[in-house]
Formats: C-alpha cells, sequence, structure tokens
C-alpha cells in the first residue's frame, strides 16, 4: 500500500474537502461566558456548533462517532486492541481587528483560504479527517484502530481535554497536526509562578506610586503599562523627563492628569512567552523610568526589584534558574503580569518554560528560598510538566520515513517552547500541518493556509495512517 499516490487520491476530493473546510471556518467558534450553557454548550453555542459540525459529516460519512459532554467528541475507524490517536480542536481565538477580509469566511484567493481557524487548527483538522475519508473509502484494512479527537477549549483552559481523557481510552501513540511539520518531538514545561512582595510603608517622598499596572497573560510579553503618580514637585519638569525618556529609547508613550494624579502609559511589543526577547516588554521599560525619580520607599523596593530580577534578562539568570539542556534549549523567563497599588499589593506574574532535564520542583524550592530574603513570596499557579518522546521510538521513525517519502524533504525533529495538544497524550508529538518555510500567520488578522499545503498534508496524514495501523 506503500505504493499508493496519496496526492492524487486527495485532488480527487479537492473540492468537497474546500467546501467542507468552508463550512467550518464559517462558524465562529470562539469560547464564549454570555451565550455558554453547562451542558448543552459549556463554552459556548457556536464552540459547540463546530463540535457538533464535524460530528454529523463523520456520521454521514460513517465513521463510528461519540459526543462527551458537549466538550469534545471523537471520530473512530478500524479496528484491533490497539489506538491511534489524533488530537485536533474547532475552537479559535477572537478574530481581533485589521482584517481585510470576512475573519469567517473562508474566502479563496490566490491558492490560500483565508478565515480565522484556516491554519489553526480547521485547516489541518479538515486534513486529517479526510486523510481518515480516504483510508476508509479506498477499503484499506485496518489492524487498529484510528481515532480523532475534537477538542473545544484548547484556544483557553483544556478543559475539553481533562474532561476526555477521564472517562475516555488513551491512544497508544497518537499526533496532533496543530503546529510544524516536520516533528515536534519536545515541548518545554510550561509553569506560571506568582510572586508577593512585601514592602515597606510608603513614606514621604516627591513622587508616591499608587498604581502600576501591566499584561493580562502569563503567556504574552505585556505590550502596555500604566503607571499612576501623586507628585510633589514641579510637573513640568517630571512630564519633560518623561517625554525625553520616551524619544531617546525610541517608545511610544504618553501621559494625562487625572483628578491631579499624573498618569503615564507606554507600549511595547506583545510576543508569545516560549521567546520572551522576541517582544519589547512594557512594563521594564516603564519601571526603567521610574527608577530614575526619588519614589517613595514601597514603590520603589517594587521598581528596584522588578529591574533586578527581569531587566535585560529572560533566561533567569538573576533569578539564579538558569539552565540549558542540548535538546531543548534554554529555560525562558516572562515577567508577565505585573499589579501593584499603594499599601495593598505588589505582585509579579511569571512564566518560566523549561527543558526536560530541569529539575523543576529542587530548582523552585531553592527560588523560594532566595526570595523570601527579599521579603517575598513564591506561589506556583500551574504547572504542565516537560513533553519528551525519544527520538529513537519506531513511532518517530515511521513519522520521519513517511514525510521524507511524500514530500522529498529531510525530516528534521524540533524542539519548541510552546504546548500543543501532544502533551495530552503519553505518547504523542505534534505533526504539521505548517510546512518549513512557510510564515506562521496563526491568531493573526488575515490568518491564512495554503489550500495545496492543507492538501499535501492530508496525503501524508493518509499515509501516516496506513504505516501505523494497516495490516
Amino acid at each position: 500500500m506503500n505504493k499508493m499516490n496519496w496526492m492524487d487520491e486527495i485532488l480527487k476530493r479537492r473540492d468537497d474537502f474546500t467546501a467542507d473546510l468552508q463550512k467550518l471556518i464559517q462558524i465562529p467558534s470562539v469560547k464564549s461566558e454570555e451565550e455558554k450553557n453547562e451542558k448543552e454548550a459549556p463554552f459556548g453555542k457556536q464552540v459547540k456548533e463546530a463540535l457538533d459540525y464535524m460530528i454529523t459529516l463523520a456520521e454521514k460519512d460513517g465513521f463510528q462517532v461519540k459526543n462527551i459532554d458537549n466538550v469534545a467528541g471523537h471520530i473512530e475507524m478500524g479496528e484491533g486492541d490497539e489506538l491511534i490517536g489524533i488530537l485536533c480542536h474547532v475552537d479559535v481565538v477572537p478574530e481581533g481587528d485589521g482584517w481585510t477580509r470576512e475573519p469567517f469566511g473562508g474566502e479563496l484567493e490566490s491558492g490560500k483560504i483565508f478565515g480565522r481557524g484556516a491554519i489553526d487548527d480547521k485547516g489541518p483538522t479538515m486534513a486529517a479527517y479526510y486523510a481518515m475519508k480516504m483510508v476508509k473509502e479506498l477499503g484499506i484494512p485496518l489492524e487498529k484502530r484510528v481515532r480523532m479527537i475534537v477538542g473545544t477549549d484548547e484556544e483557553s483552559d483544556w478543559l475539553c481535554v481533562d474532561r476526555y481523557f477521564k472517562t475516555e481510552e488513551m491512544p497508544d501513540v497518537g499526533f496532533a497536526p496543530d503546529a510544524d511539520f516536520p516533528i515536534i518531538f519536545a515541548e518545554k514545561g510550561i509553569a506560571d509562578v506568582q510572586i508577593d512582595m512585601q514592602v515597606p510603608p510608603p513614606g514621604l517622598a516627591d513622587v508616591v506610586m499608587t498604581l502600576f499596572d501591566s499584561g493580562r497573560r502569563y503567556n504574552m510579553v505585556p505590550d502596555f503599562a500604566r503607571a499612576s503618580l501623586v507628585i510633589d514637585q514641579n510637573h513640568t519638569l517630571f512630564l519633560q523627563s518623561y517625554t525625553e525618556y520616551i524619544e531617546e529609547n525610541n517608545l511610544n508613550g504618553s501621559y494625562h492628569i487625572d483628578s491631579g494624579v499624573v498618569v503615564l502609559e507606554i507600549n511595547g511589543r506583545s510576543a508569545h512567552a516560549m521567546e520572551p526577547d522576541l517582544g519589547q516588554n512594557a512594563a521594564l521599560s516603564l519601571a526603567a523610568f521610574l527608577s530614575r525619580q526619588h519614589l517613595d520607599r514601597a514603590s520603589a523596593a517594587y521598581i528596584q526589584f522588578i529591574l533586578r530580577y527581569f531587566e535585560g534578562d529572560t533566561r533567569g539568570r538573576a533569578l539564579g534558574i538558569a539552565a540549558t539542556d542540548e535538546e531543548m534549549g534554554d529555560v525562558t523567563v516572562n515577567a508577565a503580569i505585573f499589579r501593584y497599588e499603594k499599601e495593598k499589593l505588589a505582585q509579579i506574574g511569571v512564566n518560566i518554560r523549561y527543558p526536560v532535564s530541569f529539575p523543576f520542583d529542587n530548582e523552585m524550592i531553592s527560588l523560594k528560598e532566595r526570595i523570601e530574603k527579599e521579603w517575598a513570596s513564591i506561589q506556583i499557579v500551574s504547572n504542565s510538566e516537560p513533553h519528551y518522546v525519544n527520538p529513537n521510538d519506531p513511532f518517530i521513525e515511521t513519522l520521519k520515513r513517511v514525510y521524507e517519502e511524500e514530500t522529498g524533504k529531510k525530516s528534521e525533529l524540533l524542539s519548541i517552547g510552546g504546548g500543543t495538544y501532544a502533551r495530552a497524550l503519553k505518547r504523542g508529538v505534534a505533526f504539521g500541518a505548517l510546512f518549513p518555510g512557510r510564515p506562521d500567520v496563526a491568531h493573526q488578522k488575515d490568518e491564512y493556509a495554503f489550500l495545496g499545503d492543507l492538501l499535501q498534508a492530508a496525503s501524508i496524514y493518509a499515509r501516516t495512517i496506513v504505516e501505523l495501523a494497516g495490516k
């Protein structure tokens, strides 16, 4: 069966594939708290509609299907004791602003299909589904079961797979078509920690900071920061100094005065926490300016702490947790969330990503001891351990061979700082559907996928299914 030309087979189904994908993209399946119904639609009506769409499509095509509490579903074929898993999701992030096309239109232009979810993850989901459909329609005998697991909360809290695996079978091996080709075999651990500082009383000072606020999500570099200040000195000189700082450092900032309180605002550049150096941390830019002012003791302690541990340091050197791994790279540290209210709280939320060789528990114990000497405490908010599959696993060898023979290109093993559904599997990897050299436009305005790439991904997945599960 290796001699089957899978590309020819998917091209015969190109029009059906395109129409089915367009209909899926046209469902605006963004998680909604307002429209949710705990039983019928836990993440909102339109997320449920996208799940129903896939299950109905599969039922019509003769697959075995199951809906698990309207938060996940599966589509299955084949027989046997062993189970091959394919983990996909049909929820998407909000469309955001600045689109030049209809965000949920599924428009076709110049070989691309546009719309939120085109590459993350509706396009790859449909590619994997059509791979199963081709194998089924061609009557290829399978000695293992193949199950597509469809999640609906991947972009938020992963409650879908948490619920799914409470009652459903864990696949023996599997892949997630929700990242890059060739093969992602290793994903760093991802931990969110909150630092709470005990700051001294403010005391008297020329500048008293009443509020410092930046960041909303642990997994993003904050792109906006704001500070509120009561100033017992010449406002004009202070604001002139701020304006000069903004200009000297090519920053985008502004200020206004509200009921006698000076409010400084500064913009940075957002980036994913897996590589904070790609962004510009707005909180650190604002803290650097404030550190030059005659601040009250409490806010000075907070600002100096921020700069001492995070300014120019995304690798945890100042925190004492710097480490690197030959396969998975550096520990990365993203100072993500900042909350300071005078005489109420002084907090910093930090995202730490670490390789499999990093002894996380021991390092956190040591870090807590060091931080306590600074009158601060650390709370681990969440921790998802590293995901790693041995590069010599026969499963990976099969994927490598299929990819190389179907594309004619070398199969590289990749390690990433992000997290994919593969880590929900005991033995799973991320496998496509973004090909090397293609821009990653997931979560961006005018998100798109190359239709030809999705069809090629479907041919790769079909071959993979036969190699892993065929007789």
